[in-house]
């Protein structure tokens, strides 16, 4: 179904120049300093209607970014699905078949199902092998404050605090539907140097969107090291933010034909009361499990086995 409720104020890029790049991959580039360093990708459109992260690597193609030192790779993901956007129904490009950004464990990416999204994962997959330091780049479906998807790992804590923004930083073990991409592998293996970032920077279609997303592309290629410190500051457009932590307890993953909400939730509300009854799955209801549970990203997609919402605390 079209999303009415926002007005489209970004303009999806044309990305066609970038196809061929020049790792065999489509749509993926690399530049090497010939300097050692960490293997550090940027990566666009896991989601073909999250246009923001398209507009900011983007960007940096055009400013003619290069690394210091090590490896820079610009990736744009599920082109399939980006290439149906529509702005009159723009949710509907979401993916074509499935969503890959649940797809990203072994079992799923050797094993016999097929897909669009599945065959592009499994394209990219020996690329993102050589990867030491990811970031995914989203939007959401609310109109809600950015936040920073950091897994439950200390070291990507560790990033997501040496990049410095946004303001809120989300510890989650992620979704019962699949692996994300932000969680493949050595990104969230604890005894693995390798670390991810999953950035939320706002509602879909907000102008507001593209500019997090140019800001903490920024922010990350100068907490990686790749490139020179100066360079980086250049870009920045925001002032530094102190940060603050919610870790999600709770995943409530949809189990019956029929899921509500019992209010309009979009994102951040702070639940005060234990046991207060957020939503209805079938016959169930869904409570809150402590005193002022912090409500994360709700979801317009309310289906059998997607997650409903995140339930955390600060701290």
């Amino acid at each position: 179904m079209a999303d009415t409720r926002y007005t489209i104020e970004i303009t999806a890029p044309d990305i066609e120049p970038y196809r061929k790049g020049n790792t065999g991959i489509d749509y993926v580039t690399s530049f090497d300093s010939g300097k050692p360093g960490p293997h550090v990708m940027v990566n666009a459109l896991t989601h073909g209607n999250e246009i923001c992260g398209a507009i900011a690597v983007d960007r940096l193609f055009r400013l003619g970014v290069k690394p210091h030192r090590g490896k820079l790779s610009l990736a744009f993901t599920n082109v399939a699905a980006f290439h149906t956007f529509d702005p009159r129904n723009p949710t509907a490009s979401r993916f074509v078949d499935e969503d890959i950004n649940r797809v990203w464990d072994a079992a799923t990416l050797e094993g016999p199902r097929q897909s669009v999204e599945l065959r592009r994962a499994r394209e990219m997959r020996p690329f993102i092998d050589t990867v030491d330091v990811l970031l995914d780049i989203h939007s959401m479906q609310h109109a809600t404050e950015p936040l920073m998807m950091a897994g439950m790992t200390e070291k990507s804590l560790d990033l997501a605090h040496r990049v410095g923004a946004p303001r809120l930083i989300v510890r989650d073990k992620g979704h019962a539907a699949g692996l994300r991409m932000r969680d493949y592998q050595g990104f969230g293996d604890p005894a693995s140097p390798k670390a991810a970032l999953l950035i939320e920077c706002g509602q879909h279609w907000e102008r507001a969107a593209a500019d997090v997303a140019h800001d903490v592309t920024w922010r990350f290629l100068a907490a990686t090291g790749v490139l020179a410190p100066a360079e980086a500051e250049r870009h920045l457009t925001r002032p530094p933010v102190d940060q603050r932590v919610v870790t999600v307890t709770h995943a409530i993953t949809i189990e019956n034909d029929r899921f509500e909400f019992v209010a309009n939730y979009r994102g951040l509300e702070v639940i005060p009361r234990m046991g207060t009854v957020i939503g209805r799955d079938g016959n169930r209801d869904v409570k809150t499990p402590y005193d002022n549970c912090v409500l994360i990203m709700p979801s317009r997609r309310l289906h059998r086995g997607q997650t409903a919402v995140r339930l955390g605390r600060f701290g």
